[in-house]
């Protein structure tokens, strides 16, 4: 709670000085949480994969099948019933990598890197067969794109919303910048975030509350020992493996219906980064929700006012990397708190002698935070010890 009030003390200066003022407003933070809910949901599918053993790189793969049969039975039907089939479509890629990986016994990551380009290529089939041709193409459907599908409606907190917005709109000092914050996760919120938010307390309360998260997480710290106590570990597998692919295929269908069509592409990389918000998180839920707000925050920085908002950034990155000198050094880690110094001297130095970014940094906001924070985040890491490990019953006696 002291970092997260300190950071909030941070960003309120960095707005009163740069005068950015959608560093904090609600229409920021609302597009954040409408970032960073795909991404969450495809880290928390790696999450339940490799809690059981299993890395899972092909997630992007799934999530591009939940984007597609998302998008297909959304717009022939309802989005909810384009959700259950988004669903439906990543568990089967999750199926099809618990077969090639738990029974075949293949390597994980050539199994998902497979899954990533079969789920392209098969969705680019499917896509020119069912969006080109008769009704849907009358509609606005090619081979790149589906015809428009209706979205879920979104609710309101009555009166609190226009409360937060007026006490924004002052422009106080912490004050405006948490009521943008509170405001923009009051204000038009979609249910399937809610869901969202849902899954993610259901699977802490699922994996570190009962036995069967026990069992499972046994599975990826030490199969052996967890078959001798008569686990079935080849069904563990399979089942955080199916859950893994319907989660991202929940994330994919939820990035489809929220724009309220398919597009070719459409994931962009997401399903790797929710990858790497869950390595930042430590494989633990509440830290991958943390990882992916913050990765939805870069995205929508560089989608909303992105030039000037993305230039007030270096000065927050900069006051941040002071921070870290100062833990550094408190430390005795000389090194690193030299580099940390280092590092902090040149963003301000950008900071003070430009006016703006170039578009191309701008857009590219989201990939750099990824690999700064898991540049940050690399020594404190704890994945499950069986992750990516071959297992084969009885290769313990």
């Amino acid at each position: 709670m002291l970092i997260v009030a300190g950071a909030l003390i941070v960003v309120s200066l960095v707005r009163v000085i740069t005068g950015a003022n959608d560093v904090t407003s609600a229409g920021q933070i609302a597009g954040a949480v409408a970032s960073a809910v795909p991404i969450a949901l495809a880290g928390l599918g790696g999450l339940w994969s490799e809690r059981a053993g299993v890395v899972n790189i092909g997630l992007e793969g799934m999530m591009i099948l939940g984007t597609f049969f998302g998008a297909w039975a959304g717009w022939q039907t309802n989005p909810w019933v384009g959700v259950l089939a988004g669903v439906l479509g990543g568990a089967l890629g999750g199926l099809l990598h618990a077969v090639v990986t738990v029974t075949f016994g293949v390597d994980h990551i050539i199994s998902g890197v497979a899954i990533n380009i079969l789920a392209l290529g098969a969705t680019a089939y499917l896509a020119k067969r069912w969006f080109n041709s008769g009704e849907a193409a009358a509609k606005g459907g090619n081979p790149k794109q589906s015809p428009p599908v209706n979205d879920i409606q979104s609710f309101t907190v009555p009166g609190l919303s226009h409360w937060l917005l007026t006490v924004e709109q002052h422009h106080w000092f912490l004050v405006s910048d948490i009521a943008g914050i509170l405001g923009g996760l009051v204000t038009d919120v979609s249910w399937l975030t809610v869901i969202a938010v849902l899954l993610f307390v259901g699977t802490f309360y699922v994996l570190w509350k009962t036995p069967f998260g026990l069992r499972l997480r046994s599975c990826g710290e030490n199969p052996i020992a967890a078959e001798s106590l008569g686990v079935n570990v080849y069904t563990y597998k399979y089942v955080a493996v199916i859950v893994s692919g319907a989660l991202a295929g929940f994330g994919g269908a939820f990035l489809a219906i929220s724009v309220h069509i398919y597009n070719a592409g459409q994931t962009n990389g997401r399903g790797y980064i929710g990858l790497a918000a869950m390595i930042f998180g430590n494989w633990r839920p509440g830290g991958l929700a943390l990882g992916a707000g913050l990765f939805g925050y870069s995205d929508s920085l560089q989608l909303r006012n992105g030039g000037p908002t993305v230039h007030a950034l270096l000065l927050l990155v900069a006051l941040l990397l002071i921070a870290m000198t100062a833990w550094k050094a408190y430390g005795r880690r000389w090194i690193a708190a030299g580099v940390s110094a280092g590092f902090a001297a040149v963003m301000m130095v950008w900071y003070a002698l430009t006016d703006s970014m170039p578009p191309e940094l701008v857009e590219s906001t989201p990939y750099i935070v990824t690999l700064l924070v898991l540049a940050l985040s690399a020594q404190r890491l704890r994945m499950p010890k069986a992750d990516g490990l071959p297992y084969r019953k009885g290769q313990g006696k």
